[in-house]
């Protein structure tokens, strides 16, 4: 594997100060041709101003022009903020966009609470455009039935049969004093996004001392099929474990399939891409020294993950002033320095001919702009 070409999606240098900081970064092909780009942009990481913006290319993702759609902060007159924008094209020009609003009437109250360890109230919504992301609907809600402290995880699942399912995670809510009870689910929708079956449960660990966080999905070869890679933490070892992987189908309103299980792949959040020669890639960022952003590969369905096959996409000198290293983690601190790290998120499509586009976030702690890059798989 070789990249090819890279460049900038939204350069965040050129930027006010209320622009400086791009990340949770998320791509989207178009049948047009289009390509989308959704991060989240504001001031500072986790800012209670952040919104989310979207960039669009339709010269093969060598340049990228930012949509002049501007998307509402406010959830039934209550100000709040939006992370994530994952989009999915579900019929011919009709897109749909999910987010994550959280709750800022207190503008002063952090993401997450140091005290309960819950997050901020939050509600999942989606919008619809139909003239290729030049204008969306006001947001609706997207139902978790009676989850909390939820978040969007990564791309939206779409299967041939017209299916798609948003990916999110579960937790607890800011000042909820019960001990937290991460999930990571799917929302599988047959209707193209307009209603929406239960939630159906992807990994959670049954004594509750592992966390799959951040899971990132792509579908397998037949309807229902998926892989699934997770940022895994052990809380009793208070470390970070290898990537883990789950393959599984969604059936009946359930994931039938083996469990989740350890990979070789050193790391924190991965996102997977099933190749048509049968190839697993992996897009994962590792906040080792120096950090990196890896794209792996799997010539046997995800049992094993060669170094020597790995593509080293970009190094990251990070000037963040962490406390946490890689043993021995404080889970509280280690949510303060979630806030800090300056590069980022993976995210993975493919281009066709043995090409695939890669994004994520990089820079320094106080401007952040979003990336890509296109590798030969072949090369």
């Amino acid at each position: 594997m070789i990249v090819e070409d890279r460049g900038i999606i939204f350069d965040a240098t050129t930027k006010p100060a209320s622009e400086r900081i791009a990340y949770f970064t998320s791509l989207c092909p178009t049948r047009s041709g289009s390509f989308f780009c959704g991060f989240q942009v504001g001031p500072s990481k986790h800012a209670a101003t952040s919104t989310i913006r979207l960039c669009r290319s339709r010269a093969r993702t060598r340049t990228w022009q930012e949509v002049p759609a501007r998307f509402a902060n406010t959830w039934n007159d209550v100000p709040g903020s939006l992370a994530a924008g994952e989009m999915v094209e579900v019929e011919p020009g009709r897109l749909l966009l999910f987010t994550t609003w959280f709750d800022r009437s207190d503008p002063d109250r952090p993401l997450f609470d140091p005290v309960t360890e819950g997050v901020l109230h939050c509600k999942q919504l989606r919008a619809v455009s139909t003239d290729d992301g030049e204008s969306w609907s006001g947001w609706e809600e997207v139902p978790t039935s009676g989850l909390t402290g939820c978040a969007t995880t990564g791309p939206v699942l779409q299967w041939p049969d017209g299916t798609i399912a948003y990916a999110f995670e579960s937790f607890k809510e800011y000042d909820d004093p019960k001990p937290g009870r991460h999930g990571a689910w799917l929302l599988p929708s047959r209707d193209g996004g307009r209603s929406f079956a239960a939630p159906v449960q992807v990994a959670q660990h049954p004594e509750h001392k592992v966390y799959y966080w951040d899971q990132r999905l792509c579908p397998g070869n037949n309807p229902g099929e998926f892989v699934a890679l997770f940022w895994t933490h052990d809380l009793e070892k208070k470390k970070d474990l290898f990537v883990h992987i789950r393959k599984g189908a969604l059936k009946g309103g359930k994931v039938h399939g083996a469990p989740v299980k350890a990979t070789t792949i050193p790391g924190q959040i991965a996102a997977p891409l099933l190749l048509p020669d049968g190839r697993l890639l992996a897009f994962v960022v590792n906040r080792g020294r120096p950090g990196t952003m890896t794209l792996w590969q799997s010539r046997d369905g995800g049992a094993t993950w060669l170094e020597r096959d790995a593509l080293v996409v970009h190094t990251h000198d990070e000037r963040a002033a962490l406390t946490q290293g890689a043993e021995n983690i404080d889970f509280k601190q280690y949510w303060e320095d979630m806030g800090k790290w300056s590069f980022g998120h993976p995210a993975i499509r493919p281009l066709g001919e043995g090409l695939v586009l890669l994004a994520y976030y990089a820079g320094t702690p106080t401007c952040m702009s979003i990336h890509w890059a296109r590798v030969n798989c072949e090369g």
